[in-house]
């Protein structure tokens, strides 16, 4: 499904608001919890008001060392000493799997949602929407 504005959508999973629920006008120094959670159940339905431009997934540190490591090889492997090089190309191998995961992991797209009862989701991923 692809997010556009003016979509009606329903929540395809509950969701759980994480943190603190408390009441707009107590100071931001001293917030008295008013509430433990907030759950937003699954079918709930609204419109999207924005869509937000896609976010580019964050490597993991197994695939950023590979990353590291290739750019290595590629500066500097011919002036290594053979067995650095070596132990650099094998780490390069076991890393290979974490640096595939990462390439071909999609971009993250959120969105605005203005639920039917007035609550507004921001950046909601667009896998736990589904269109109606």
């Amino acid at each position: 499904m692809t997010l556009t504005q003016g979509l009606r959508v329903r929540l395809a999973a509950d969701l759980r608001v994480a943190g603190t629920v408390t009441v707009a006008g107590d100071p931001a120094e001293e917030p008295a919890a008013v509430a433990g959670g907030l759950l937003i159940g699954a079918g709930a339905e609204g419109v999207v008001e924005r869509v937000d431009a896609p976010e580019e997934a964050r490597p993991d540190p197994e695939a950023a060392e590979y990353e590291r490591l290739v750019s290595l090889l590629d500066a500097f492997g011919a002036q290594m000493p053979p067995a650095s090089r070596e132990r650099a190309e094998e780490r390069v191998r076991a890393l290979e799997p974490a640096w595939t995961a990462y390439r071909d992991r999609r971009p993250v797209v959120t969105a605005r949602v203005r639920l039917d009862g007035g609550l507004v989701l921001e950046r909601v991923r667009e896998d736990v929407l589904t269109a109606v």
